[in-house]
């Protein structure tokens, strides 16, 4: 795999649409503060401020908010309230004194019953459980949702408010809100074995999935998942701090383990009968998502197979529980699941998003799964459906089809990504014909990000460019025009302008061979404010490289954090260039480029990130022996491969709760990419750092949490292990009790004085 070295094109970080050579030095700017850590992680001196607790109303003209314990109706077009719709005072229970301090809640479909929640606490990445009490705003009355011990989950109204399902102690019940009478949907749920209306660990994480009911659109019927773990194996945490440490225990499927068996039920609350709908023979499969057609007691349920190369849309009749495949996405790789599957009023026709054609575009069927037309073509992405506005016939999506080359700003040309513009995301509509497609942001170049109302009349709009501060803006659903700004983070950007910050850039590395033919990566570059040309710098990279992910992003953390983007400015004051490259395997570029390291994960990421440290090493202001590298969670662990098995290209690494072995990570995520272990051996010990611990050479800190329910703790004790018996120097940190994000207290700013330590002392 040869590189060859080719012009720079650099995209600033200012909104001037001029390009400048690459690798000018940026101006110094004078009397400027420096970052501190504290800055980062203690004092908030540099918190975005966004719209805080903003949901749209039913009619698309309001939005509410909790506001110091009152919940408010706010104007859309002015962002001032209107009315209060629950005064705090209201949210007292008899015989208490103090409002109930709630910490969310939820409307019904008219509005004139509110589900509060309080006392919230979280239980892995999405799922969490409260407690809950139903409010009647006419007659001013709180009453807690259930009288029975423990709290709730995913409490949910019925769309004609009458009802509220939710899910306690892993069983699903329902609340006549009329008589407050609680009904058992099921009885059987029991702790690491049965899950009814929940879903399981590895579903949550890997499908984005924790609320495992709906509702019928008629309020008759609840459909439900049912999870029966009893097979899958247990992984044992401790908890540590008493005399004794306690041991925690959940079900997590390693790859090529048994998973959980998955059946999908329909309970009728009239006729208290549940009908099993009909999933297949097969049980070693994923039901990743039943949701409800717009056509009465049609259900749809998405059904994956194990290797999740084939996706099928099944309808099923909610009365006899029969279903048929309607729609079926194959893949030689893998087929990935989103939410951009919309069924349309009227109950003919339902969109849906696919890369059958190389890239992700959208697609209208019939309801017998015929393809209608394909509405979205071209060599860029979809990224998600905003919104489907039925009156009018548009559909509303963000997208990578980077519209600055209308504008006349920079070329494929400049960039030099030939169809493939993976920086920026956009907001765009088109006619269900397949017409009359317009670009509705109007921001010449960054990201937007979408929050549109349910009739689509307006939209909030999260506009960010890189290293700039997002400016929050109302905007009109069918021009895009601006109605009001309503957060410009105008403070943060003057206490950004008082300290020395440097440009974030952004260039193109071009690679020879790879899949497709020539294939360019881009990369982002920041260097000292103070750069000179005739000088020569170390260089920290900074990696995640995972399938579909990106660091490289024309927004305010420039693909990243905000926060790892001012720790990245804080190592620039000390004299770093710290760049970012997304190797192959990442997204926004199409599928071959994506999949092309299906069933050899890290071979060909870390193969682009060292030949990207050497291309770096040959420009005259780096100083190619001192190359060092970092990452988190996929990041640590491709800067644990690359310090072994490149180990002559970077001195130094922090690898930061990385998976060390993919046997020891969940089946979902891990086989959709390698295969199971059994089928592709090669492919998950080939590129385990485990196995080249015997390379490494330049100096390396390991991180790790040992309360991570995700990437577990072994990972790391096994990769120590084996640099012990290779009889290798490394340094680690971990943080007992801490979980993935290994966050909570002074936990941040003690592990990025450490990092940042660790670099100045060893790069």
């Amino acid at each position: 795999m040869n590189f060859r070295l080719l012009g720079l094109a650099v995209l600033l970080t200012t909104a001037s649409p001029a390009l400048v050579p690459a690798l000018a030095p940026a101006a110094v700017a004078q009397q400027k503060q420096t970052i501190t850590l504290e800055d980062i992680w203690q004092k908030g001196t540099f918190a975005a401020k966004s719209v805080p607790g903003f949901n749209w109303m039913r009619d698309g003209r309001y939005y509410s908010s909790l506001s110091q314990g009152n919940l408010v109706q706010n104007d859309v077009t002015t962002g001032q309230p209107v009315q209060t719709l629950v005064a705090a005072q209201d949210l007292k229970l008899p015989g208490q004194s103090q409002p109930l301090p709630v910490d969310g809640y939820s409307f019904n479909a008219d509005e004139q019953k509110i589900l509060f929640s309080t006392d919230t606490e979280p239980i892995y990445r999405r799922s969490s459980q409260s407690y809950f009490f139903v409010y009647d705003r006419a007659t001013k009355k709180l009453t807690p949702l259930s009288q029975a011990p423990g709290k709730q989950l995913y409490a949910t109204f019925s769309p004609d408010g009458k009802r509220v399902a939710f899910v306690r102690a892993n069983n699903l019940f329902v609340t006549d809100l009329a008589t407050m009478q609680e009904t058992a949907v099921t009885t059987d749920g029991v702790e690491n074995r049965i899950l009814n209306g929940g879903a399981d660990w590895v579903y949550e994480e890997e499908f984005d999935m924790s609320q495992a009911f709906s509702w019928s659109p008629d309020s008759r019927q609840l459909a439900y998942l049912r999870f029966d773990e009893s097979q899958v194996p247990e992984y044992n945490m401790q908890k540590w701090g008493p005399l004794y440490p306690a041991d925690y225990r959940y079900k997590y499927p390693k790859a090529g383990e048994k998973n959980s068996v998955v059946t999908a039920a329909v309970y009728d609350v009239a006729a208290a009968r549940t009908t099993k709908l009909d999933v297949g023979t097969e049980t070693d499969q994923y039901l990743p998502r039943v949701s409800w057609t717009q056509t009465p007691n049609l259900l749809s349920i998405r059904r994956l197979n194990r290797l999740q190369n084939k996706l099928e849309i099944l309808h099923a009749d909610a009365a006899t529980g029969k279903a048929r495949v309607v729609l079926t996405d194959t893949d030689k790789a893998y087929v990935e699941l989103t939410d951009d599957l919309r069924y349309l009023a009227g109950g003919k026709q339902f969109l849906f998003t696919s890369e059958k054609d190389g890239y992700r575009h959208l697609y209208l069927y019939d309801m017998n799964g015929k393809l209608v037309r394909q509405l979205t073509k071209g060599g860029w992405e979809i990224t998600s459906i905003e919104g489907v506005d039925e009156k009018q016939g548009f559909v509303y999506y963000t997208s990578t089809e980077n519209a600055l080359l209308l504008h006349g700003t920079y070329s494929d040309v400049h960039m030099g990504l030939v169809q493939n513009r993976p920086l920026e995301r956009h907001l765009y509509r088109i006619n269900l014909k397949g017409k009359e497609k317009t670009r509705l942001s109007d921001a010449t170049r960054g990201t937007d990000v979408v929050n549109m109302s349910p009739d689509c009349r307006y939209y909030l709009n999260y506009h960010s460019e890189a290293g700039d501060p997002q400016v929050v803006s109302l905007r009109n659903g069918q021009d895009g025009k601006l109605v009001k700004v309503l957060e410009d983070n105008a403070k943060l950007r003057q206490k950004l302008s008082e300290y020395t910050l440097s440009k974030l850039e952004f260039m193109k590395i071009g690679l020879n061979g790879a899949v497709g033919g020539d294939q360019l990566l881009v990369a982002s570059i920041l260097k000292p404010a103070n750069f000179d040309p005739s000088k020569k710098y170390p260089v920290l990279m900074y990696v995640y490289g995972g399938p579909g992910s990106q660091t490289v992003k024309d927004d305010a953390g420039g693909g990243i954090a905000f926060t790892n983007y001012l720790w990245h400015q804080l190592l620039a004051q000390q004299g770093y260039i710290i760049v970012s490259v997304d190797n192959r395997g990442t997204g926004a570029r199409g599928a071959a480029f994506k999949k092309s390291t299906y069933a050899n994960l890290g071979k060909l990421e870390t193969e682009d990130q060292a030949a990207a440290a050497r291309f770096l090493g040959q420009f005259p202001f780096v100083d190619k022996s001192r190359i060092g590298i970092w990452g988190w969670s996929f990041g640590g662990y491709m800067t644990a491969l690359a310090l072994t098995k490149n180990a002559d290209v970077f001195k130094m690494g922090i690898s930061v709760a990385p998976v060390t072995n993919w046997r020891y990570y969940d089946t979902v995520y891990t086989e959709r990419f390698l295969k199971t272990p059994q089928e592709n051996p090669q492919g998950y010990d080939d590129n385990s750092p485990v196995q080249h611990a015997d390379k490494l050479r330049g100096k390396l800190l390991l991180v790790h949490g040992t309360g991570d329910d995700n990437v577990h703790f072994q990972n790391s004790t096994a990769f120590v292990d084996a640099l012990v018996k290779a009889n290798k120097d490394f340094q680690t940190l971990y943080y007992p009790n801490r979980n993935h994000g290994i966050g909570g207290g002074n936990t941040r700013l003690h592990l990025y004085r450490q990092m940042t330590n660790f670099v100045l002392q060893n790069l």
